[in-house]
């Protein structure tokens, strides 16, 4: 090989060679730094996508799984009202059995009477003051002011694009002087897509929680329950188009149907559904279909005819009762499933993102050694050409 001094080119080998193990050095470094083998889209572009879209999964059947928890609670709540109002219609069947017999005097059938109005209006409280996270369970239809949906025209998925933004508006007590707060998220916050948005809101620390449900509709629960009748959570100036909807998809409030609806869902729309318990008024005049407002025991025959009512009625409470607790197995049947999928999709998830700690120790020392060869290499190469100089000694 002839000797040149106008190029080096073991030098540049060298340099060359260099270069890609301090990059392949700094790549490791990085990985064991922070135990992801992915760190940026570079690395793996497919595998980010990939865990991105399991963390959005796991994300949502987490809240999922405490949905079904909270609906678990409310449920019990409601049994153990209904089972107070079986305790107090059974006391009934009592006066008005012995209200029926032809040895009680008038005046103590007034007296059965006035404890059976009793037991009447104190169904009426249970039906109206029993509570759970603030709101009555047993209410019939009522505005939801705690949670918003969208409209869409056309069905959302988690890729679909967005312009616009979403105005969210609750009460901050956080403020040092509590106010209503008007959060916006959409394009001007950088959300370009459905499942940016979804996780814009999720991340916000706000205490709200976004889900997308079975209809492709943008759900945004106040996990606070900070919104009212006078300002509920919506706010009009939401100017959100999702999914190449020509106008603003309006945010509606939800509504209490007199059903417990309880929203599970793994943030796609495939994967969403509803769990729903009809629950409805509760008191002396509707006791799941039955009416005791306009029974008495004041006679003999309308005790009889109260007996009946009751009767009925206690058969009812135990249906409706059944219907509870046949629903609070299947949410806990949900909850044990849901808690099962995010364990194996945290799984898949770290198989995607997780370094290989061992693998990685080795390539570092692979690297380091490589990196001082390398430096001992072009120390070497750069001197090759000061042979040259003997050649004109």
């Amino acid at each position: 090989m002839a000797l040149s001094i106008l190029n080096n080119i073991a030098s540049l080998a060298a340099q060359n060679q260099l270069s890609i193990t301090n990059k392949n050095l700094q790549t490791t470094l990085f990985q064991l730094s922070s135990g992801q083998r992915i760190n940026s889209g570079a690395d793996d572009a497919a595998g980010l996508a990939i865990a991105n879209g399991l963390q959005a999964n796991v994300t949502a059947l987490t809240q999922s799984s405490q949905n079904a928890t909270n609906g678990y609670g409310m449920l019990q709540v409601a049994d153990g009202a209904l089972s107070q109002v079986t305790s107090l219609l059974n006391r009934a069947v009592t006066l008005a059995t012995e209200s029926s017999t032809g040895t009680v005097s008038d005046s103590q059938r007034t007296a059965l009477n006035a404890e059976f109005s009793s037991i009447k209006s104190e169904i009426d409280n249970i039906g109206q003051k029993t509570t759970y996270n603030g709101a009555a369970i047993f209410t019939g239809i009522s505005a939801n002011n705690n949670q918003v949906t969208t409209n869409v025209t056309n069905p959302a998925g988690l890729a679909s694009a967005i312009t616009g933004d979403m105005k969210i508006k609750y009460w901050d007590n956080t403020l040092a002087t509590p106010a209503y707060t008007t959060q916006t998220f959409g394009a001007s916050t950088g959300d370009t897509t459905v499942g940016d948005l979804i996780d814009d809101i999720n991340n916000s620390g706000t205490g709200l929680v976004a889900t997308l449900d079975k209809t492709g509709n943008v759900v945004v629960t106040d996990t606070q329950g900070r919104g009212n009748a006078t300002d509920p959570l919506a706010d009009g100036g939401s100017t959100i188009k999702i999914n190449g909807d020509g106008a603003a998809d309006t945010l509606a409030h939800t509504s209490n149907s007199g059903n417990l609806n309880v929203y599970l869902s793994d943030s796609t729309v495939a994967g969403s559904t509803t769990i729903s318990v009809a629950m409805g008024t509760l008191d002396s005049n509707n006791l799941n279909g039955i009416s005791l407002a306009s029974d008495n025991l004041s006679s003999a025959g309308s005790a009889q005819t109260a007996l009946t009512d009751i009767n009925n009625a206690i058969a009812q409470i135990a249906a409706l009762r059944g219907n509870i607790g046949a629903s609070s197995n299947q949410l806990t049947a949900a909850t044990n499933v849901m808690n099962n999928q995010v364990q194996n999709l945290t799984s898949a998830e770290d198989g995607i993102m997780s370094a290989d700690i061992p693998s990685e120790v080795a390539s570092l020392t692979k690297y380091q050694i490589l990196e001082q060869t390398g430096m001992s290499a072009l120390a070497q190469a750069n001197q090759m050409q000061q042979n040259v100089l003997k050649l004109l000694q």
